[in-house]
């Protein structure tokens, strides 16, 4: 039986207010210059509509997806307005990712946990950023220079440097 089922992790069904895509973008309108601008860090990487789309594709294949899949979540929730609804998803957020045992659990320390699980009694919008800063270098210091060497990087950097010819 797969490790993450016996323990109650179905990493194949993320809560509906996690991503959805599962699948490498259509990549119509995507440059070489694009691209090459991705290897120079990752805070470029995911700033491009394209470049956090096939990152997320790649996590997804190597079964890794619940950091960016965090991350992303963390920047729609700072651009909530409604209390409630801050309220609301910063519980959905704590039970997904944060609490142990989370159905898409990240890595972070017992300290910042235990944080977030105080500041999500009275939610503000910084109120997972320490745990947002975790995840990101986790990625950079990780997946991402990973992604940088993967195949999936290296076949979609050559198919855009050759339609330029």
């Amino acid at each position: 039986m797969d490790p993450d089922k016996r323990k109650g992790k179905d990493r194949s069904r993320p809560l509906r207010y996690c991503l959805r895509s599962s699948q490498v973008p259509k990549t119509k309108g995507l440059s070489f210059e694009e691209m090459t601008q991705w290897s120079l860090s990752l805070e470029r990487l995911l700033s491009s509509k394209y470049g956090i789309q096939i990152f997320q594709a790649f996590l997804k294949s190597e079964f890794s997806d619940e950091n960016i899949e965090f991350w992303m979540v963390c920047e729609d929730y700072k651009k909530i307005r409604s209390s409630f609804r801050m309220s609301s998803r910063a519980k959905k957020i704590f039970k997904c990712y944060i609490q142990a045992e989370a159905t898409r659990e990240i890595n972070i320390d017992h300290k910042t946990r235990d944080l977030i699980r105080t500041n999500v009694a009275a939610p503000t919008r910084e109120c997972f950023n320490d745990a947002q800063r975790i995840v990101y270098n986790l990625m950079e210091k990780d997946s991402y220079p990973r992604f940088l060497r993967s195949d999936i990087y290296r076949s979609l950097l050559d198919s855009t440097s050759k339609s330029m010819m």
